[in-house]
């Protein structure tokens, strides 16, 4: 079983939980394959910054990051930025709703394993991120 918990801490009223929702559990299915248990929490940038800086020493915001916080059952956290999020969506010409899906299709597969610390890396992450998110709107 796949649970997927999502909390908006954002401030942001309108907050797609449902097509978030979606975008994780495929995602999970596909690449997990295992029993998991998943919180998404939508949060501002001061919040994701904190993170960062606190446990993985970077001094500056981010779009999403993502916790392992058990192996079993799997257990994690995704924290995404609604903030950095938005102002993604208007750079690259997308939906907010799309790009808060990407975002967290993105942590679902760093769950999975993925990384994305190379160029090829990334690219693969990407195309990953491309095929389910074409799933889900097919």
């Amino acid at each position: 079983m796949i649970s997927v918990n999502i909390y908006n801490e954002s401030g942001h009223k309108y907050i797609p939980k449902k097509m978030i929702q979606l975008a994780v559990l495929l995602t999970a299915e596909k690449e997990l394959k295992k029993d998991c248990d998943i919180s998404i929490v939508i949060c501002n940038d001061d919040y994701i910054h904190d993170l960062n800086i606190r446990y993985l020493q970077h001094d500056y915001p981010t779009d999403v990051i993502t916790f392992e916080i058990d192996d079993e059952p799997l257990t994690g956290e995704i924290y995404i930025s609604a903030d950095t999020a938005k102002l993604q969506a208007e750079e690259y010409k997308v939906s907010f709703r799309d790009e808060l899906m990407r975002l967290a299709v993105h942590g679902t597969l760093h769950l999975a394993g993925h990384l994305d610390n190379t160029d090829e890396l990334r690219k693969r992450m990407s195309e990953l991120e491309d095929k389910y998110l074409k799933e889900i709107k097919a």
